[in-house]
């Protein structure tokens, strides 16, 4: 289990920052080059080349490097860890509210 919790946290913290949304966003059309995802960002090179090397590390994108180009491509299996874990979460949640739900109904028909 701390393993699973460990690559759930790397995952959520690759998902925090906005600039590793938008390449993953971007990847979801296919895999990119490295100057492709880099330039809609201002942002130098060596600073983009961080977000990319955390989303590698946390294992959401995977790159390859042919002759001088470096090309991404997302790694969907990740995805499946954190959507088990969201229905997981999901079904919990929406128990309780059910119940709660349910708690309410009963008082107020209790009360009338």
């Amino acid at each position: 289990m701390d393993q699973y919790s460990h690559q759930l946290d790397g995952i959520f913290q690759a998902l925090a920052d906005p600039t590793r949304r938008a390449v993953l966003a971007r990847l979801g059309n296919g895999p990119a080059s490295i100057s492709d995802l880099a330039e809609p960002f201002a942002m130098a090179l060596p600073s983009f080349m961080k977000h990319i090397h955390f989303l590698e590390g946390s294992g959401l994108i995977k790159t390859r490097k042919q002759g001088r180009v470096r090309t991404c491509t997302i790694e969907k299996q990740q995805f499946a860890a954190v959507d088990a874990w969201l229905s997981a979460q999901r079904s919990l949640w929406e128990g309780r509210t059910d119940r709660l739900e349910q708690f309410v109904t009963r008082t107020q028909e209790t009360k009338t």
